[in-house]
């Protein structure tokens, strides 16, 4: 499945349900996006564990289609994925090694809206998003990634 895509913004949030904020770049650990609540087991979900819980990606077109499909506009931080990309088939990657930048991640499973993320944002995102709402992966190899990064299959 050859694409090549791009990171358009990286959003990190210190502890959880605090504010997304967008960085130009940031390092990759094992755990997660350093500066990130799940990368200091501090996010919503932590407590939950298991695999897929290092990053989180969506694609600028599930934000696009909403806008369009129900006249909602976002900002990306506000769905609270910690990578927007650009050109990315990000449902296809579950199972799958990917390039982001110096960083591989291994997509783990689709990231579908939940009643957090509606309660931060609309009702509606439950219904347009569902499906494509992201997806989360594990840290493969540690490094850097920032904004205008490739993104390609291993």
């Amino acid at each position: 499945m050859p694409f090549q895509g791009e990171v358009v913004s990286i959003h990190i949030a210190p502890e959880a349900g605090a504010e997304l904020h967008p960085v130009d770049e940031a390092r990759v650990t094992a755990t997660g996006i350093e500066g990130d609540r799940y990368a200091s087991g501090g996010g919503k979900f932590s407590k939950n564990g298991g695999p897929g819980r290092a990053v989180t990606l969506v694609e600028a077109e599930a934000l696009e289609a909403l806008a369009r499909e129900e006249g909602i506009e976002l900002d990306p931080g506000a769905l609270r994925r910690n990578i927007v990309t650009r050109d990315v088939p990000l449902n296809h990657l579950v199972g799958r090694e990917f390039a982001v930048g110096d960083v591989v991640l291994r997509g783990v499973r689709l990231a579908e809206p939940c009643a957090y993320l509606a309660k931060k944002t609309t009702k509606e995102v439950l219904k347009v998003l569902a499906h494509r709402a992201g997806l989360r992966a594990d840290v493969v190899r540690e490094g850097a990634i920032k904004v205008g990064d490739r993104i390609s299959p291993c």
